[in-house]
């Protein structure tokens, strides 16, 4: 296993030379990226439509094509559910990535090509392994093999006289991977792609405590409930005295600082973490640095960038803006065009530049996920450095939480509600309510002035929920495991309201 961890290292770092090609030109590189797409798809039904034999540069293509978000796609995506081919992209669509819908109850279906399959998540796959070795040169990752928490995937019921399917993402690449990749995951693919998720984690838990593990990649979220049960069954404290050689965990699609002291605990040092900014729609960025949770934006997977200032967001027709006119510490909503066919799609993530020499990023919310009930403007971002600090004054360790707004009601002024889940609870509710509230103060100028001696907001109301209330709520819901998240922020009481019936 030595021998094959050095060779492996050694083709994987490989790598390092290209991402530092897009590094030293990240403007060729993204014409060059914009152009190939233009020409693959100009046969294409989506391509005969918008004029695309027309377009020769961004500003045309920004003329011709409007917007989309995924209800403006859906007529195209459901012509591809239903067998049509050569509709948004040339290559045949075989897989769609079905998304959590934490905005709404409706499930999306993301169409997924072989390019991006390949030159996409793939690619991403392999680039985070060789940014890992590249930081990490004595890493023995290849010795053992690595634990990956996934979704589950099915035939596609639209169409069951084709060879299609869809799923989560992460059932749809693995349901693809190579056979070297298989040889070195744990559990078994006919585990990993259970439906059923109690039934999934109690065998995933039996059948990896046995395996040599080094690695795991998932959602911070469900990575804990298989981790919890691990040493429910092994009866240890501590992942460790279960896989002796683990040395990384490799995480995205939530933010790590809510569950970053749980890990400490779950999995004491020596231990590393690695970011990704892997979605349904594409694989877009990589964390590039040890010491900082800033993404790499990763320019050679088949994507066109470009971005909606937010302050411009809600307009009718906004302007988006290329790379060359970012600016560092602006929130921006992201919009790509793929080699999967998605164009000028608005994904729904927010994110802030952090560098402009190379590119890296931080995800600092969803374009639907904030609270402005009161022209607050609280986002994720803001959520998370609060909780962080109100957890650090008060040795408290969080689980899960969703915060909402509290309407204005006769001798009721306005205020936000959260219900938190902690593993555990603060040494004073009050204290940390208060930090919380103070820490949003401090970082969000909107929330103060709506602070400021309560005129328009009250202080917020903290509830406590016990030990797997967003367990049972996610599940009550049909959205345990895979891709699914717990939603964090709502402008609106749906999800407060349901919660707090359970409690």
């Amino acid at each position: 296993m030595k021998i094959i961890n050095s060779i492996m290292t050694w083709v994987m770092k490989k790598r390092i030379h290209d991402i530092e090609l897009f590094l030293k030109y990240p403007f060729d590189v993204e014409q060059e990226i914009f152009s190939s797409l233009i020409k693959t798809a100009v046969k294409t039904e989506f391509g005969k439509e918008y004029g695309f034999k027309d377009i020769s540069n961004v500003d045309d293509f920004k003329e011709r094509v409007p917007i989309f978000r995924y209800e403006d796609l859906y007529p195209y995506i459901e012509k591809l559910l239903n067998g049509k081919q050569n509709i948004l992209w040339p290559t045949e669509i075989k897989w769609f990535a079905k998304s959590s819908g934490t905005t709404n109850d409706r499930s999306k279906f993301i169409p997924v090509s072989q390019e991006a399959l390949t030159d996409c998540h793939f690619k991403g796959g392999k680039d985070m392994l060789s940014i890992y070795i590249n930081n990490h040169p004595d890493s023995e990752i290849f010795t053992g093999k690595g634990v990956a928490i996934g979704g589950s995937q099915q035939i596609n019921q639209f169409d069951t006289t084709s060879n299609s399917y869809y799923g989560d993402v992460s059932a749809v690449i693995m349901s693809n991977l190579p056979f070297w990749a298989r040889l070195a995951r744990t559990p078994s693919l006919d585990i990993a792609l259970m439906s059923e998720w109690e039934e999934k984690i109690e065998k995933m838990a039996r059948s990896t405590i046995v395996e040599n593990v080094t690695n795991i990649v998932g959602v911070p979220t469900w990575t804990v409930v298989l981790l919890e049960r691990i040493l429910e069954i092994t009866g240890k404290t501590h992942i460790h005295e279960v896989w002796p050689n683990l040395e990384v965990f490799i995480h995205g699609a939530v933010s790590f600082e809510p569950y970053e002291a749980l890990f400490e605990k779950l999995i004491p040092d020596p231990m590393n973490y690695l970011e990704t900014y892997n979605a349904s729609e594409g694989f877009f960025g990589i964390q590039d640095q040890t010491g900082s949770r800033d993404l790499l934006l990763m320019l050679d997977y088949g994507i066109f960038y470009e971005f909606i200032p937010m302050e411009h967001f809600h307009e009718n027709n906004p302007k988006t803006i290329g790379l060359d006119e970012v600016e560092l510490d602006k929130n921006y909503a992201l919009v790509i065009s793929t080699n999967a066919g998605l164009w000028r799609y608005l994904i729904g993530d927010t994110v802030r530049f952090t560098s402009l020499d190379p590119f890296r990023i931080r995800i600092s919310g969803r374009t639907k996920h904030f609270i402005n009930a009161f022209g607050e403007e609280v986002i994720i971002e803001n959520a998370e450095t609060a909780i962080k600090k109100a957890c650090e004054a008060t040795s408290a360790i969080i689980g899960d939480y969703t915060a909402g707004p509290r309407y204005l009601g006769k001798g009721q002024k306005g205020g936000h509600e959260w219900i938190i889940e902690f593993v555990t609870p603060p040494d004073n509710l009050d204290k940390f309510t208060k930090i919380l509230d103070e820490t949003l103060k401090q970082i969000n100028s909107d929330y103060d002035a709506k602070r400021y001696k309560s005129i328009a907001l009250e202080a917020p109301l903290v509830h406590v929920a016990p030990r797997g209330t967003f367990y049972k709520w996610m599940r009550k819901r049909g959205k345990l495991g895979g891709q699914n998240k717990v939603p964090r922020l709502a402008n609106d009481r749906h999800y407060i309201d349901d919660i707090l019936v359970m409690l």
